[in-house]
């Protein structure tokens, strides 16, 4: 296919194990400006798609548990757009933040952090993607996951995507995942279980000039089931879906200098609801 094609109905590559790379133009990095009302990159970058490997692989699994509560009557599930005024957490272990309130709003707060974490560049370095398992995921699911991650993201995949068999980029170049939440909305909870929607936007691509994935940006809403277990919030399962997205803007594209500059002087956040 070539740029500027759709992407399929079902969203993209949910399902097929397929990602969109946006394939260059004769400068991927010019000052030119995406028309209003194109559609997105060709290919989603590389970090989504372990939403959606791991979504498939929970989902063909036979899960008894039973489901949080919902809240009856008329008390809405979703929350107030406005901040609640509780502090980040403070704590952090194998740099993801820990230590989330056993509340709603921790839930939301985990989440939100969580979903940060496992679309990142990090999640495509094999050291790095066994410590986010261990740190993120509830015990009985680590195994199982790292195994599908691992064979998602085989040498021969980062190859295809420009990155070394450690996940790292080639000289001059630099692979960018980073994911910003939106948003976050509980749509079930209970004390020790929590179901919650993280509406995020983020950039993803590699920077450089002979880059054939370069930086753009993508909307998605991913949602993760969470476990109340060794005195934290830890996700059970997980998935993703596009949008809700805006409509393009008419922003001009920085330059891959630029771009890479930014990422690296830049840092990230941690998030509270």
């Amino acid at each position: 296919m070539s740029p500027g094609d759709e992407h399929d109905s079902s969203g993209g590559y949910a399902g097929t194990g397929h990602t969109r790379t946006r394939l260059p133009d004769s400068e991927p990095y010019g000052g030119g400006r995406r028309a209003r009302g194109s559609s997105r990159s060709l290919v989603t970058v590389v970090g989504v798609v372990v939403l959606l490997i791991a979504a498939i692989a929970f989902a063909n699994r036979a899960d008894t548990d039973a489901p949080p509560t919902t809240t009856g009557g008329s008390t809405p599930l979703t929350s107030a757009t406005e901040a609640t005024g509780e502090r980040p957490v403070e704590t952090r272990a194998k740099g993801i933040p820990t230590g989330f309130a056993q509340s709603r709003q921790g839930a939301e707060s985990a989440a939100a952090n969580y979903a940060v974490v496992l679309v990142s560049a990090d999640i495509l370095k094999p050291a790095r993607r066994t410590e986010i398992l261990q740190q993120v995921f509830v015990a009985n699911r680590q195994a199982a996951l790292e195994n599908t991650f691992n064979q998602a993201y085989s040498r021969e995949f980062l190859q295809s995507v420009g990155l070394d068999a450690k996940g790292n980029p080639a000289t001059g170049q630099t692979y960018v995942s980073r994911t910003m939440p939106i948003g976050t909305k509980v749509t079930a909870y209970a004390d020790t279980r929590a179901t919650v929607e993280v509406w995020c936007t983020g950039v993803f691509g590699t920077t450089g000039e002979r880059s054939t994935n370069p930086v753009t940006s993508d909307w998605f809403t991913m949602t993760l089931q969470l476990r109340w277990t060794a005195g934290d919030w830890k996700v059970d399962s997980f998935s993703q879906e596009d949008g809700p997205a805006p409509v393009p803007g008419d922003d001009r594209a920085s330059s891959a200098d630029e771009m890479a500059k930014t990422v690296e002087e830049y840092g990230g956040f941690t998030y509270a609801r």
